[in-house]
C-alpha cells in the first residue's frame, strides 16, 4: 500500500469512527441548523470562492486591456470554476439554496441590513475621514440595496399569494475597473471597502444560485435574481474595487492570485477537511480535499502564466 493510499484509508477510518460517535449524540430537531465548525468553515470557504470569482472577473478584463489574451482566458475560466464548481458544491453541502420563498426572505433580510445599517455607517465614517467619493458611493449603494429589497418583497408577495407581478429588476450599469492604486485617504475606509466588496461578491454568487434554482419554475424570478447578481458585481463591487485599488497590472494580479490559491491549497482547505473528518462529515472532507487539489492546480497555472509573462517581457527588452 502506498503512503498516499494509507493516508486516505486512515482518514476514511477516522471519518467513519467520528460518524459512529456522532450517532450517540442527540440529533437537532427538525428544521434546526446545527452550528458545527464544518458549517462555519463552509460559509467561510464560500465567501472566499465568491471573492475569488469577482476578483478574477476583473483581473481577466485587465489582462485583455494589456493584450494578454491567454491570461485573460485563464482568469475567466478560473473565475467560472470558483463560482460554478467550488461555491456551488459548498452550497450543496449545507443546503444553502432552499425554496424560492425562503431564498427571497433571506435576500430581503440581507439587503435591508446593508441598506439600513452597514452602508450608512460606512458612509458616515468615510465622511468623517474626508473620503467623500467613498461616502457618496456607499450612500448610492445603500439606496440600490433598498430598491432590491423592495423588489424582492414584491416578488415574495407575488409567489406567495399568486397576485401581482414579479419585478423585472434593474438593468446593471457596468463600471470599468482599470489598474490603479487605492483612491481613499484612511485605512478605515479602505477596510470598509474591502468588507463591502466581500459582501457584494457573496451576494452576486448566491443570487446566481438562486436564479438557477428558480429557472424551471419561474423564469421571471430567475431574471430578477440574475439582474440583481449583475448589479452587485458589475456596479457595486466594481465601484468599490476602483476606490480600493483592487486591480493592478497583470503580473501583480497573478502574484496575488498565486498567493491566495497556495494558501487555500496548502493551509485553509486541508484544515477544513481535517475538521470535517473529526466531525464525521466525510462528504465535506472529500469536497474540501478535492478543492484543495483544484486550488493547487490554479496556483501552478498562474505561476506558469507569470513565468511566460516575464519571459515575454525579457525577450521584448532584448529585441529593443
Amino acid at each position: 500500500m502506498t503512503a498516499a493510499r494509507f493516508t486516505r484509508t486512515c482518514a476514511g477510518l477516522a471519518c467513519t469512527t467520528a460518524m459512529l460517535i456522532g450517532t450517540l449524540v442527540p440529533a437537532a430537531s427538525a428544521g434546526e441548523e446545527t452550528p458545527t465548525k464544518t458549517r462555519r468553515n463552509t460559509l467561510t470557504a464560500m465567501h472566499g470562492e465568491a471573492m475569488a470569482h469577482a476578483s478574477y472577473h476583473f483581473y481577466a478584463q485587465q489582462a485583455g486591456r494589456e493584450g494578454l489574451g491567454k491570461v485573460r482566458v485563464l482568469f475567466a475560466k478560473t473565475a467560472h470554476t470558483e463560482l460554478h464548481d467550488h461555491f456551488t458544491g459548498e452550497a450543496g453541502l449545507i443546503h444553502f439554496v432552499r425554496g424560492d420563498a425562503a431564498n427571497l426572505r433571506e435576500s430581503i433580510r440581507g439587503e435591508r441590513e446593508e441598506a439600513t445599517y452597514m452602508y450608512p455607517r460606512f458612509a458616515r465614517e468615510a465622511w468623517q475621514d474626508k473620503d467623500y467619493n467613498a461616502a457618496r458611493l456607499f450612500m448610492e449603494i445603500a439606496r440600490d440595496e433598498k430598491r432590491h429589497a423592495r423588489q424582492f418583497e414584491k416578488a415574495l408577495y407575488a409567489i406567495t399569494y399568486h397576485r401581482g407581478r414579479i419585478p423585472e429588476g434593474f438593468a446593471p450599469e457596468p463600471v470599468e475597473v482599470p489598474a490603479g492604486k487605492p483612491k481613499v485617504r484612511s485605512a478605515r475606509t479602505l477596510r470598509n471597502l474591502e468588507t463591502a466588496m466581500r459582501g457584494e461578491a457573496f451576494a452576486n454568487a448566491k443570487y446566481t444560485l438562486y436564479a438557477e434554482h428558480a429557472e424551471a419554475r419561474s423564469p421571471e424570478l430567475a431574471r430578477l435574481f440574475q439582474r440583481a447578481a449583475a448589479v452587485e458585481l458589475t456596479e457595486h463591487f466594481a465601484g468599490e474595487a476602483v476606490l480600493a485599488g483592487l486591480v493592478h497590472r497583470t503580473a501583480d494580479n497573478l502574484r496575488r492570485s498565486i498567493a491566495g490559491e497556495t494558501y487555500e491549497a496548502t493551509t485553509m482547505y486541508p484544515e477544513f477537511a481535517r475538521v470535517a473528518r473529526a466531525e464525521g462529515d466525510c462528504k465535506a472532507a472529500e469536497l474540501f480535499t478535492e478543492i484543495a487539489g483544484d486550488e493547487a492546480a490554479h496556483a501552478r497555472a498562474f505561476l506558469r502564466a507569470l513565468r511566460h509573462l516575464h519571459h515575454y517581457h525579457h525577450m521584448a527588452r532584448t529585441d529593443s
